[in-house]
């Protein structure tokens, strides 16, 4: 009988002899001086970076990294030693990967997505710490029958769970027809067996993105791994001595791999406690699963005829697809919360006033306003827009209803076959109901739903009622600066994975993943006192224009466990404050123009800075302060606090034109008021102007822009 090191050792030398052969025809074809990385990461090689340090370039690099490689497989007999070969087995996995991208090749065509870029890494990072994506699937193989397979993924997708495919599951998706992608949460990796590196690669870059785990550092990279990313794996036998390879790699990161191919385990005498598990049952695979890695699933039970699950949140409803559209662009609609005495209302009572979706015509575009009425003893007007917000991610949350847009410009479409399936209008009060009381139960004691869908009702409630709120709350929102509060907040919530990160949420600097303002950071310490939002006074000022105070130190030096000792709220140089991953962009400091340039996620091309967004984002992430450089969400650069110390908005010299777009009237507005300068995006260079900084200056000169004449940053 063969044992479990016999059959890694196997796998791992049948992928080691592959890899080789693979190398050698690719220097053989192009020369060993050719470069080779993967796309739109700082890693260059992620997997291989984050257990040697060392950063592959070319080929002839690879080949060298292939020596290195050949170091860790070593044949003792021990349990170290069987997953060290695993680790061996996925670095070569990762090299026979990333010689497909040769060029610039674009080796994986949909369904399949190969390597995923880092932006995707930073995405996850929010919905991983709140626990909406509360844990990563990796099903690998064919299952019994296709739909035994696709059963097993609409299991994992209602509970919220990250799926990745790797292999024959991927056809079995396609022979049924079922939809996948990263909107939906289920990304089909790639169908060779190597494709489950990239998964691999979103673990380790996880470590180094949020984590502040150092390349080389493979003890703490595989610590972190095993504690922060819950991950796991679902082999399908039968299992052939690559996959078991492969699978010892995946133990050795933390992550339990779990399979239904009894006989091959038992045949090499490979059971592992906890860590390889045979579950006989597919349909038992989830439950096995989720105890292998303790995962545990918050139940949320909501009464609709379709799925409700975080997983349906990025999914699209295109035009032909749709049953009813409603759209506040064309006709009158609006979402409103209301704060009313309890006696005004009847907890779960869901009124319909209009016309129900069976009653629209197919394709039509429809009003809608829905009113939800709120009443508690804790509950607080201020509480009222931050509920709201959460309507976007409820109603996305459900599957076949597409929601974008808030306020009075919300669009909602209801799918073709969430209507058939039985899905109504009153089923979105329902979800609204369930997951306010759910969420907000420590200030909500009684919820009521009315939605108006009868054209008159819509628009007498949108112009009489929810603009004249809304526009009050912003003349209130626009009176609230840092000054006018007594009291600012900490945001831990991304601790899951950068342990030494610590956000001062303040009322002119939103969190820096840009989904906590202070009124949510208030609204999360009155819902739990005792969570991640805690109280910072700023009584003791050390420095009001850098924004120091002792109050916060001493904060951010007990929420980090001592790894801060000083922050500061409005500079870039002196102490800024920490990123933990993240944030929707970064600003960097650009000496040739004595100013910062700023890039978001979703930019990936170059910036005068000679980095891409992945590239600055490596050495601003993981919970460190690097003077120069600060992780910030977006509305955070039309603040009179951003780089207040440095001399705030006049600094900006160059950001995606995108992102100028999206921020040019609260960019353009606060630069009039500060400065007195008309049209100041006009004076910003984007990447249709240049990416190099000495014709930057050209341009910044020709517009007169402001930063040129400032005292040098440095």
């Amino acid at each position: 009988m063969a044992t479990l090191f016999d059959v890694v050792f196997s796998g791992n030398d049948a992928v080691f002899g592959l890899t080789e052969q693979a190398i050698d025809a690719a220097i053989a074809a192009n020369g060993a001086e050719k470069a080779v990385a993967f796309p739109n990461t700082a890693y260059s090689l992620p997997c291989y970076y984050g257990v040697t340090g060392t950063k592959v370039g070319t080929l002839g690099e690879l080949k060298e990294a292939l020596g290195v490689v050949k170091t860790l497989m070593t044949r003792e007999k021990r349990l170290n030693d069987v997953f060290m070969s695993g680790v061996a087995t996925a670095l070569c996995a990762e090299f026979i990967e990333v010689l497909k991208y040769l060029d610039g090749a674009e080796p994986y065509e949909a369904p399949c997505y190969g390597h995923l870029a880092d932006a995707i890494i930073r995405e996850l990072g929010v919905p991983l710490v709140t626990g909406d994506i509360p844990g990563v699937a990796v099903i690998l193989g064919a299952a019994p029958t296709a739909q035994e397979g696709v059963d097993l993924i609409k299991s994992y997708q209602a509970q919220g769970i990250l799926v990745t495919l790797v292999g024959g599951i991927i056809d079995q998706c396609e022979e049924l027809g079922y939809k996948t992608g990263a909107n939906v949460r289920v990304i089909p990796l790639g169908k060779d067996v190597t494709a489950v590196i990239h998964v691999v690669s979103v673990a380790v870059r996880a470590a180094l993105i949020f984590g502040n785990v150092a390349g080389g550092d493979a003890a703490a990279l595989m610590e972190y791994t095993m504690k922060r990313v819950p991950a796991f794996v679902n082999a399908f036998g039968p299992l052939n001595e690559v996959v078991v390879a492969c699978g010892a790699g995946a133990i050795a990161l933390g992550f339990p791999v779990i399979t239904n191919d009894q006989p091959t385990v038992d045949a090499v005498n490979g059971r592992v406690p906890k860590s390889l598990i045979v579950q006989e049952d597919v349909s038992k695979f989830n439950a096995t699963s989720l105890e292998a890695r303790d995962i545990k699933i918050k139940i949320t039970n909501v009464d609709i005829p379709v799925a409700f699950a975080s997983a349906f949140e990025g999914e699209i409803i295109r035009r032909k697809d749709m049953q009813v559209e409603f759209d506040g662009s064309r006709v009158d609609c609006a979402e409103l919360v209301q704060t009313v005495d309890a006696s005004e209302i009847e907890d779960h009572k869901i009124t319909v006033i209009g016309p129900e979706a069976d009653e629209m015509e197919l394709g039509s575009k429809n009003s809608i306003v829905y009113v939800v009425k709120v009443a508690g003893k804790k509950m607080q007007p201020d509480f009222e827009p931050v509920i709201e917000r959460k309507f976007h991610n409820y109603i996305n949350c459900i599957e076949g209803v597409y929601h974008t847009g808030q306020r009075d410009m919300q669009r909602i479409r209801i799918s073709i076959d969430a209507f058939n399936a039985g899905f109504r209008i009153k089923h979105i009060g329902e979800v609204l109901y369930s997951q306010v009381k759910n969420e907000f139960d420590a200030v909500v004691d009684k919820c009521e739903v009315v939605i108006y869908t009868d054209p008159a009702e819509c628009t007498k409630w949108r112009h009489e009622v929810a603009v004249p709120t809304f526009n009050k709350r912003d003349e209130r929102l626009e009176t609230l600066t840092d000054e006018s509060v007594d009291v600012y907040y900490s945001c831990i919530m991304c601790q899951a994975f950068s342990p030494s990160h610590v956000c001062v949420v303040t009322p002119e600097r939103l969190g820096l993943c840009g989904a906590v303002s202070w009124l949510d950071a208030k609204a999360t310490n009155e819902l739990d006192p005792a969570g991640p939002c805690q109280v910072i006074t700023k009584e003791r000022v050390i420095d009001e224009n850098v924004g120091a105070y002792e109050d916060v130190d001493e904060a951010v030096a007990k929420f980090s466990q001592g790894a801060l000792e000083h922050v500061t709220l409005y500079s870039i140089m002196q102490d800024p404050m920490t990123s933990c991953g993240c944030f929707e962009c970064i600003c960097g400091i650009e000496p040739f123009s004595n100013g910062v340039v700023i890039a978001n996620r979703e930019f990936a091309g170059m910036t005068p800075l000679g980095m891409t967004f992945s590239e600055m984002a490596s050495m601003t992430g993981g919970g460190v302060q690097t003077p120069g450089f600060m992780g910030h969400g977006k509305h955070f650069i039309a603040s009179k606090k951003f780089m207040k110390a440095e001399g705030g908005i006049e600094r900006i010299v160059w950001m995606p034109k995108d992102l100028k777009e999206f921020i040019a009237d609260k960019l353009n507005a606060t630069a009039k008021e500060l400065y007195g300068i008309e049209n100041f995006t006009d004076m910003i260079g984007d990447e249709t102007v240049t990416d190099d900084p000495e014709k930057l200056v050209e341009f910044l000169t020709e517009k007169g822009h402001p930063a040129l004449g400032l005292e040098p940053m440095m």
